[in-house]
């Protein structure tokens, strides 16, 4: 059983029990969040799409942690122009687990 959630704009497949990092959600350790744009739905058979979303599916998941990832650098070059510019950025996210997807 898998199905196919929308959240920081991005989708992500996920099953039961699986822990995944995605951008930061509102929530502290340990609450619930639900996840309602539901894009497809499958249950090992049959596969719902959704027409824009699957109706009365719910994908329910737990944090694990808030945090921030590693740093990315941003380098900026100009050739022959003495132009050097360097940036760094700490993306948030939040890591959750899956704990059940219903319909």
């Amino acid at each position: 059983m898998y199905a196919v959630i929308r959240t920081g704009g991005k989708q992500y497949k996920v099953q039961e029990n699986q822990i995944l990092k995605v951008e930061k959600l509102a929530g502290t350790e340990g609450s619930e969040i639900e996840f309602n744009d539901v894009l497809l739905y499958s249950d090992g058979e049959t596969i719902t799409p959704g027409n824009p979303v699957v109706e009365n599916a719910v994908v329910r998941a737990h944090v694990v942690e808030q945090g921030r990832d590693k740093k990315q650098l941003v380098f900026k070059y100009k050739r022959r122009k003495g132009y050097r510019k360097m940036q760094g950025h700490r993306q948030h996210y939040t890591q959750i687990k899956i704990a059940s997807i219903s319909v």
